[in-house]
C-alpha cells in the first residue's frame, strides 16, 4: 500500500489507514436517522456501456475488509458490472468521507453468501435470507433499485481509497493497494 498525503499543503499528516478501516468496523447505519447528520448512505458508480457514470443510492456492507452489496442482476448497475467490473464506492460517515475505487466481483460461495445475509439481518435490520440456489438472496422486501429477487452478492475489491477528515484536525489522504 502506498500513502500520499493531500494536506500537507496546510501542514496537516496523512490519515492513518486503520482508522479509517477501524471506523467502518464499528458499523455504519443506514436508516434514516440512525447516522450521518440523518443516516449513512452509500453511493456506487458504475459505467454504462458507452462509458458515462451511473451513479446509485446503495445498502453497503463492510466486513472482511471489503465492500458488500447486493442487486439482481438485471437492475442497470447489475448489468453494468457483469459487462465492466470498475466501480467506486463513496461514503460520507461522522469523521471523514472516504470514496474508493476498485472492482467488483460477483459472489457466488454458498458460505460467504450466507454469511453476508447473516449480516445484513443482525447488523442492518434487513431480514434477508438465501435463497434455494445457495446462492443468492431473498426477502419480502429490498430498496426498489435492487429489483426483483433473487439478490447477488457483490464484493469490491479496493484498488484505491481517498479519505477527507470532517473533524478536526483534518486531513486528505489518498492510498493505493
Amino acid at each position: 500500500m502506498t500513502t500520499t498525503n493531500l494536506a500537507d499543503l496546510y501542514d496537516l499528516a496523512p490519515l492513518d489507514w486503520a482508522r479509517v478501516t477501524a471506523r467502518l468496523d464499528a458499523g455504519f447505519e443506514q436508516a434514516p436517522g440512525g447516522g450521518g447528520p440523518d443516516r449513512h448512505t452509500c453511493w456506487l458508480t458504475t459505467l454504462n456501456a458507452d462509458g458515462s457514470p451511473h451513479v446509485t443510492g446503495i445498502g453497503a456492507l463492510w466486513a472482511e475488509g471489503s465492500f458488500w452489496f447486493e442487486t439482481g442482476l438485471t437492475t442497470r448497475k447489475g448489468r453494468n458490472l457483469l459487462r465492466d467490473p470498475r466501480c467506486a464506492l463513496s461514503l460520507a460517515t461522522d469523521v471523514f468521507d472516504l470514496s474508493l475505487g476498485g472492482t467488483a466481483t460477483l459472489v457466488t460461495d454458498p458460505d460467504v453468501v450466507a454469511a453476508r445475509a447473516a449480516e445484513w439481518s443482525a447488523d442492518g435490520g434487513w431480514p434477508c435470507r438465501v435463497d434455494e440456489s445457495g446462492t443468492a438472496l431473498t426477502a419480502e422486501f429490498s430498496a426498489p433499485s435492487a429489483g426483483s429477487p433473487p439478490w447477488h452478492v457483490f464484493r469490491i475489491d479496493a484498488r484505491s481509497a481517498a479519505a477527507v477528515e470532517t473533524v478536526e484536525p483534518g486531513g486528505a489522504t489518498r492510498w493505493d493497494f
